[in-house]
C-alpha cells in the first residue's frame, strides 16, 4: 500500500512539473505522518483525511517548486510548515527560513525538520513585520497569508532588489494586482491545476524593483 501511495504521489507531482525521487516522496509522506501525530494534540491543521492532506498540503506546496530563484528562501506565515517544508525537501540545495508567529506551529516545524533530517530548514518564531534578517532573501513564498499589498509590505524589509515574492492565490486577484505598490513589479500570474484539489489556484509572482530609502 505504501509503495502504491508513493508511486501515485510521484505521478501527481510530475503533473505539476516536479520530479520526485523515491527518497523525496518517502520524506514528504513521512512529513504527513508527523503532522498527523502532532495534530491529535496540537490542532495544527483542519485537513485530516490522508488524500486531502496529500493534495492540500503536499501537492499544493510543490506547485511553486519551479518558481523559486536563488538560494535563500523565506516562507512567510508558514503555519505547520507549508509550503516551506515540502519545498525544502525537493530543493536540498536551497536554505529555507520558515517564519510564523504561532509558537506551537514553529515547534512542529522544528521537530519535523529534525525528524526528516532537513539541515536546510530554520524555524523562526516571529511576526514577519518584526524580522530583520542578517541577509535578505532571494525568494519569498506565502500561502493564504494576506493580500498582495500587505504581503509586499511584509516582504520588503526581507528583500533586496530582484527578490521574488511568490504568492499562492485562488482566483486571479485583479483588484490586488491593480493596487500593487510601485516598487514591486508583476512578473506573472500562473494558473495551476493541483491534482486532487478542486479549488481554483494560481501563483502570483512579484519582483522587488528597488528599495525605499529609510
Amino acid at each position: 500500500m505504501q509503495a502504491e501511495e508513493s508511486a501515485d504521489f510521484r505521478a501527481r507531482a510530475a503533473r505539476l512539473g516536479v520530479t520526485l525521487t523515491p527518497a523525496m516522496a518517502a520524506q514528504l509522506l513521512q512529513l504527513l505522518d508527523e503532522l498527523t501525530q502532532w495534530n491529535r494534540a496540537y490542532n495544527l491543521t483542519a485537513i485530516t483525511e490522508r488524500a486531502a492532506m496529500i493534495a492540500g498540503h503536499l501537492q499544493d506546496s510543490l506547485a511553486a517548486s519551479n518558481d523559486l530563484v536563488g538560494t535563500r528562501i523565506a516562507d512567510l506565515g508558514t503555519g505547520a510548515g507549508f509550503p516551506g517544508l515540502p519545498l525544502a525537501i525537493v530543493h536540498p540545495e536551497m536554505h529555507f527560513t520558515l517564519i510564523d508567529s504561532t509558537a506551537k506551529k514553529v515547534r512542529f516545524v522544528a521537530h519535523a525538520a529534525r525528524a526528516l533530517g532537513l539541515a536546510n530548514v530554520e524555524a523562526v518564531h516571529a511576526r514577519a513585520e518584526e524580522l530583520r534578517p542578517a541577509q535578505p532573501f532571494d525568494s519569498i513564498v506565502a500561502r493564504a497569508v494576506a493580500s498582495l499589498g500587505e504581503l509586499a509590505a511584509l516582504a520588503r524589509p526581507l528583500s533586496h532588489p530582484g527578490t521574488l515574492l511568490v504568492a499562492y492565490k485562488g482566483q486571479r486577484p485583479e483588484a490586488e494586482i491593480a493596487a500593487l505598490p510601485p516598487d514591486w513589479t508583476l512578473v506573472g500570474v500562473r494558473p495551476v491545476q493541483v491534482p486532487g484539489l478542486e479549488a481554483e489556484r494560481c501563483l502570483v509572482t512579484l519582483r522587488l524593483s528597488y528599495t525605499k530609502a529609510p
